[in-house]
Protein backbone atom coordinates (compact mmCIF):
# COMPACT_ATOMS: atom_id res chain seq x y z
CA UNK A 1 0.00 0.00 0.00
CA UNK A 2 1.37 3.43 -0.90
CA UNK A 3 1.46 6.17 1.69
CA UNK A 4 -1.22 8.86 1.72
CA UNK A 5 0.11 12.23 0.59
CA UNK A 6 -0.60 15.46 2.41
CA UNK A 7 -3.07 17.73 0.61
CA UNK A 8 -0.96 20.86 0.11
CA UNK A 9 -3.93 23.22 -0.30
CA UNK A 10 -5.30 22.08 3.05
CA UNK A 11 -1.89 22.43 4.67
CA UNK A 12 -1.67 26.06 3.56
CA UNK A 13 -5.12 26.95 4.89
CA UNK A 14 -5.50 25.02 8.16
CA UNK A 15 -3.44 24.42 11.28
CA UNK A 16 -4.18 21.90 14.01
CA UNK A 17 -4.20 23.00 17.63
CA UNK A 18 -2.84 20.94 20.52
CA UNK A 19 -6.32 19.63 21.34
CA UNK A 20 -6.98 18.56 17.75
CA UNK A 21 -9.12 21.44 16.51
CA UNK A 22 -8.38 23.08 13.16
CA UNK A 23 -7.79 26.82 12.93
CA UNK A 24 -8.27 28.81 9.73
CA UNK A 25 -8.31 32.37 8.48
CA UNK A 26 -11.71 33.93 7.89
CA UNK A 27 -12.69 34.39 4.26
CA UNK A 28 -13.63 37.72 2.74
CA UNK A 29 -10.77 39.79 4.16
CA UNK A 30 -8.40 40.09 1.21
CA UNK A 31 -9.99 42.86 -0.83
CA UNK A 32 -13.26 44.72 -1.51
CA UNK A 33 -13.59 45.34 2.21
CA UNK A 34 -14.56 48.98 1.73
CA UNK A 35 -18.15 48.04 0.90
CA UNK A 36 -18.51 46.14 4.18
CA UNK A 37 -19.44 47.89 7.37
CA UNK A 38 -16.75 48.25 10.02
CA UNK A 39 -18.41 45.81 12.39
CA UNK A 40 -18.15 43.03 9.83
CA UNK A 41 -14.49 43.67 9.02
CA UNK A 42 -13.66 43.75 12.73
CA UNK A 43 -15.40 40.43 13.31
CA UNK A 44 -13.51 38.83 10.40
CA UNK A 45 -10.12 39.54 12.00
CA UNK A 46 -8.14 36.77 13.61
CA UNK A 47 -8.61 33.04 13.26
CA UNK A 48 -11.57 30.78 13.88
CA UNK A 49 -11.94 27.05 14.43
CA UNK A 50 -13.74 24.88 11.92
CA UNK A 51 -17.00 23.09 12.58
CA UNK A 52 -16.90 19.56 13.96
CA UNK A 53 -18.60 18.14 10.85
CA UNK A 54 -15.69 19.09 8.56
CA UNK A 55 -12.87 18.41 11.01
CA UNK A 56 -12.49 14.71 10.18
CA UNK A 57 -11.88 15.33 6.47
CA UNK A 58 -9.38 18.12 7.21
CA UNK A 59 -7.38 15.92 9.60
CA UNK A 60 -7.37 13.15 6.99
CA UNK A 61 -6.17 15.53 4.27
CA UNK A 62 -3.40 16.89 6.50
CA UNK A 63 -2.21 13.35 7.26
CA UNK A 64 -0.50 14.48 10.45
CA UNK A 65 1.51 17.23 8.76
CA UNK A 66 0.37 20.52 10.25
CA UNK A 67 2.74 23.43 10.88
Amino acid sequence: MPKQKTHKGTKKRFRLTAKGKAKHRQSGTSHLASRMDQKRTRNLRGTKTVDKSVLKSIVKALNGNSY
